[in-house]
């Protein structure tokens, strides 16, 4: 798979909200599916199911099974490479700008 395939997989998996919070729900821990499942009462088991799915095939999520169980883990690199790439140049440049911009008001 193209670097290009895997940002287009990472940036649709983050296009949903309730991905997002998912991911939000495993920055401090990893969870057990079930526990995942009763954080968001809203979804029945198999929705919820479904986004983890689409988390997994972006290499968002990291699954460890033990036993019956499904451990879910954040994997923070798919972000990290993201944001090299697309936000921290574009960060830096603004900041760069804003900056110079604050010397020529002060000059």
């Amino acid at each position: 798979m193209s670097s290009s395939e895997k940002n287009d997989r990472i940036f649709k998996a983050l296009a949903a909200p309730v991905r997002r919070e998912i991911l939000d729900e495993l920055k401090d821990r990893p969870q057990k599916t079930g526990d995942l499942c009763a954080r968001f009462p809203k979804l029945d088991r198999c929705t919820v199911m479904q986004h983890l799915k689409v988390l997994e095939g972006a290499d968002l999520v990291l699954v460890k099974r033990e036993g019956r169980e499904r451990w879910n883990h954040l994997n923070p690199l798919p972000i990290k490479a993201i944001h090299d790439r697309w936000i921290g140049a574009y960060a830096a440049h603004a900041v760069d700008m804003l900056d110079r911009m604050k010397r020529d008001l002060e000059d």
